[in-house]
């Protein structure tokens, strides 16, 4: 098996948006003892195909034995590695209405090196509070409590009317990765990333799916599937 090679310059972010759930499925294998794994055991767990797979870890240096598979305890560290998993990486959470207070008691981050340290909101109401062991902080603290506790991703849990004075807020703090659920598209400046997470239309993706696949099997009544999209090639490369 190849030496990794140093972060995650050079990989795709078709790659390295995968990379996650290779470890997830890795680190799993690990906590049952196994200690090899094939690249087709490994592509089914993670749910793509063995060619992909393989094509992603060559771009850690990591191609496996041929017979043997990959050793699972080196790859995990090989992943962990280029996610920059040997450093934490410190978020704030911006908005603590519902989806803010779930995501601060979410155990998730950890594994993947990150850990919430602040958590921020605009109401007076809320403000004050403690959420999974931190107070609330008045979003006029933002820049304070981001340079004071190094923190380097933030996290947009507001409605979509606020949603880009809070990610300008954040970026001039010093923030220079964002990761958005607000259902709006937002506009950040050159050097920061921005990753959205628009529930309603993933959602909105899935019903059309269910719809076709319902359509298809004659379950729909029939007006709604004489409207139904057909599901031919063009249908099938959506979304």
């Amino acid at each position: 098996m190849r030496a990794p090679r140093d972060g995650a310059r050079g990989v795709p972010d078709a790659t390295v948006a995968r990379l996650p759930v290779y470890l997830r499925v890795l680190t799993g294998l690990g906590e049952r003892g196994v200690a090899t794994v094939s690249s087709e055991e490994l592509a089914l767990a993670a749910g793509v195909g063995s060619a992909t797979l393989r094509k992603d870890l060559s771009h850690l240096g990591s191609y496996g034995v041929r017979g043997v598979g990959y050793e699972v305890a080196r790859l995990v560290q090989h992943v962990g590695r280029c996610l920059g998993l040997a450093e934490e990486w410190r978020v704030v959470i911006v908005g603590i209405g519902s989806l803010g207070r779930a995501l601060a008691n979410y155990s998730g981050f950890a594994p993947l090196g990150t850990r919430v340290v602040a958590l921020v909101d605009s109401d007076p109401a809320v403000v004050g509070e403690r959420v999974a062991g931190l107070e609330v902080l008045p979003s006029s603290s933002t820049a304070r409590v981001v340079g004071e506790l190094g923190v380097r991703i933030a996290v947009l849990a507001v409605p979509a009317g606020a949603a880009q004075a809070a990610c300008d807020a954040v970026v001039a703090a010093g923030i220079t990765s964002v990761l958005s659920f607000a259902p709006v598209e937002l506009q950040v400046p050159a050097g920061v990333e921005l990753r959205s997470v628009d529930l309603s239309t993933e959602l909105g993706i899935l019903a059309f799916r269910e719809r076709r696949r319902a359509a298809t099997a004659g379950e729909l009544p029939g007006e709604l599937a004489g409207s139904a999209p057909r599901t031919g090639s063009s249908a099938g490369g959506a979304r």
